[in-house]
């Protein structure tokens, strides 16, 4: 077991830098969701936790964030030991949001931000400036492992954490399916630690609510076996025009805790219905961006649906050769079926906001393995200790798509949406091959610690090899082929002058899949030949007792995918971001926490396929990113507490040129909850309301530049009640 201590409150110093920093917030302490309604505070918090790379890191002050996350290969690591920027969200603080989604759980991270809206099937981000899980293929890890999780949509139901590796990490965690760059989402499951019986049941606008079970159980002489089970089930109409959706997610991880052999397996399902789930938009060219429609306004038909099933399990094993020295093995995959009348994107044609539609059926579905395995050990050599990782890791992934014929359209407008009569849209039970890869790896990776781990470097390098094959629109003809590999190196340094006071820098590359062309394209499905992008960051990390400060400073390279003349989707394009990420997590006064942070980007295009457009600002990247989320313990009513939060996003470009832009938008959440004991039962109530000025925005721009109107004013409630 290893054990974290956070202390508590010290003085600290009053210097210019850390009034700066603590202006920008952070997360809280203990209080009464974490304990009976007459605990509302905790001066010092003690938490143990599962040894190793495998276990939950334990949460920091207030539990909403976790004290590190999970960095690859080189499996869990303190915050204050990171030689990179990770970010853990815990359960307790995606309860709190109301996230249904790791999309939404991820709403106060100011790195990163969604370009879809709650009303789409799918979950699309940019982190750190550049795209992630778009295409075909999800980008989500599942314990550490991509192949795991759903494909489109990850909910937060089987969550335990929502971990966020920000910057490449192919060579931390093997290649991204689709080849984002910008950062790693992680879900850490929730697996069985002290006996639980809790019953949710919530409500949102309009009419949709539903409810969740989550259950737990420890058993064995020494509890050694563990159980728990998730599941929930929502339904009804949502905030948007003439939509609803029905959900189903069951989740059942089982675990042995040995002496020396330990075992974890997870099964999850999960499954989604839409009847007019919302599509992106796209803009003709030359006319400008109109003003952002009431977010209620949805211009799908309410017979265009969407279906969409996922199953997933993952097997881990470790064993203990001796003290220091472990073997570890993994196995597992995934399948994932969709049917969907709503392939293509709304076009708008003018200011006025008039669009044109012509609706496709779209059908899915994908088969993925993946395996690695390997040892890890502790040892010293002299002064030095080493913590050494040896890992091969394989996975493989094929994907069936059938795209119809573009047929009839109809128009519309954002503002005043016109509904039609159903009409035929070819649909088809085939889904032909529209591409096959191979993604293996072997690492290895070892960190050397002095001084008491006062000088950490960590090294590593990673043996990756990219096979795919591709095939043409609807027909399994193969149409290219490649298998490509390359040496991917990774340094990371952290120099702790106290233990509150860190100073980090990382460079780090990794091989990556190339895109696959978009549906917008004419070349589309065509996927791209693999890429390699680069990081350099250096930061720091200031542990002030009961809130933690950090500043960061990056620079990624990337190479990458555009639309040329005739709409030919190719790797003639290189995209540079910049950026500084101030953030803060903590206790700023008894009773008084906050989270949030601002990062500031210079994306810039430094190579295109049309010269007049090197030196632009690449599509989706905005200047600005401010989170500031609040939440205050009302004096002298114990177990109430009043949170809020304002994010903010700068302009976004839609196109290469930087002729067309989305504004610059502001929202406002505010929300409340109370614990109490409800005959003798442990009884949390929430209440939340997201968009509280009813904001009409432009919510985020994809890399293919079609863009989400933003959610309207949406109420949530919820109540949980342990048994």
């Amino acid at each position: 077991m290893t054990r974290l201590l956070c202390r508590a409150p010290r003085r600290a110093s009053t210097s210019v830098l850390l009034g700066l920093l603590l202006s920008l917030g952070g997360i809280g302490h203990p209080h009464a969701e974490d304990a009976p309604a007459t605990e509302v505070r905790l001066d010092a918090l003690t938490v143990e936790a599962p040894a190793g790379p495998r276990g939950v890191v334990p949460a920091y002050a207030g539990g909403q964030v976790a004290a590190g996350g999970r960095l690859g290969l080189l499996g869990n690591v303190e915050a204050a030991k990171s030689p990179f920027s990770v970010a853990s969200y815990t359960e307790t603080f995606i309860q709190n949001r109301h996230a249904a989604t790791a999309s939404e759980a991820l709403a106060l991270d100011p790195s990163v931000r969604a370009t879809q809206t709650t009303g789409a099937p799918f979950d699309s981000l940019y982190i750190r400036g550049f795209p992630s899980n778009e295409g075909v293929s999800g980008e989500t890890a599942f314990d550490g492992l991509y192949g795991i999780a759903p494909n489109f949509r990850v909910f937060a139901d089987y969550a335990e954490r929502i971990e966020v590796l920000k910057g490449p990490s192919a060579a931390l965690s093997g290649i991204a399916p689709a080849g984002g760059v910008g950062g790693t989402i992680n879900i850490v499951p929730k697996r069985a630690g002290e006996d639980l019986t809790r019953l949710t049941l919530d409500f949102g606008s309009r009419a949709r609510g539903g409810g969740q079970i989550d259950i737990a159980r420890r058993g064995g002489e020494n509890r050694e076996w563990g159980v728990r089970f998730v599941g929930s089930v929502h339904g009804g109409d949502t905030a948007f025009d003439h939509q609803s959706e029905t959900t189903g997610v069951g989740a059942l991880a089982l675990d042995y805790q040995g002496e020396r052999f330990r075992a974890w397996l997870y099964l999850v399902t999960q499954t989604d219905r839409f009847d007019a789930p919302l599509r992106p938009f796209l803009l003709k060219t030359g006319v400008p961006v109109p003003k952002a429609p009431d977010g209620r306004r949805n211009l799908t038909q309410p017979w265009e649906t969407y279906a969409g099933d996922d199953r997933g399990g993952l097997l881990r094993l470790e064993y203990d050769l001796a003290p220091s020295l472990t073997l570890f093995g993994d196995v597992g995959g995934s399948q994932t079926e969709l049917s969907r009348i709503f392939a293509s994107a709304p076009t708008i044609t003018n200011l006025r906001g008039d669009t044109l539609t012509a609706p496709q059926f779209y059908g899915y579905d994908s088969d993925r393995l993946t395996a690695d395995g390997g040892l890890r050990a502790g040892f010293d050599t002299g002064f030095v200790h080493h913590a050494l990782t040896v890992q091969a890791s394989y996975y493989q992934e094929a994907i069936g798509r059938w795209l119809s014929p573009a047929g009839r359209s109809y128009r519309s407008n954002i503002d005043d949406p016109v509904l039609i009569p159903a009409f035929p849209v070819p649909v088809s039970a085939a889904r032909p091959r529209f591409y096959d890869s191979t993604l293996t790896g072997l690492s290895v990776a070892d960190t050397l610690s002095v001084l008491d781990e006062r000088v950490l470097l960590t090294l590593g390098v990673r043996r990756q090899t990219v096979e795919a094959r591709n095939y043409a629109v609807n027909v399994p003809i193969l149409t290219n082929r490649y298998d490509r590999s390359a040496l991917s190196p990774f340094v990371g340094v952290v120099l702790r002058a106290t233990d509150t006071l860190s100073v980090y820098g990382n460079y780090i590359e990794g091989l990556s899949r190339g895109e696959v062309a978009p549906a917008v394209a004419a070349n589309t499905g065509t996927a791209l030949a693999p890429y390699v992008a680069h990081q350099v960051e250096i930061g720091v990390k200031a542990d002030w007792g009961t809130f933690t400060t950090t500043l960061a400073a990056f620079r990624i390279t990337k190479p990458s995918g555009e639309l040329g003349p005739g709409r030919i989707f190719a790797q003639t394009g290189e995209t540079q971001v910049e950026g500084l990420e101030f953030g803060a997590y903590g206790e700023i006064t008894p009773g008084l926490r906050a989270l949030g942070g601002v990062t500031l980007l210079e994306g810039t295009l430094t190579r295109t396929a049309v010269a007049a457009n090197v030196g632009h600002t690449p599509i989706g990247v905005p200047r600005v990113q401010l989170n500031l989320g609040a939440e205050w313990d009302i004096p002298g009513a114990s177990g109430l507490t009043l949170d809020g939060a304002v994010v903010h996003t700068g302009r976004q470009f839609l196109d290469a040129a930087n002729l067309q832009a989305v504004p610059a938008w502001t929202r406002l959440d505010l929300g409340a909850r109370y614990a109490t004991l409800v005959g003798g039962r442990r009884t949390v109530f929430r209440a939340g309301v997201q968009n509280v000025t009813g904001a009409r925005y432009w919510t985020g721009v994809a890399s293919y530049g079609t863009f989400f109107q933003g959610a309207p004013r949406t109420y949530l409630l919820s109540m949980s009640v342990d048994l």
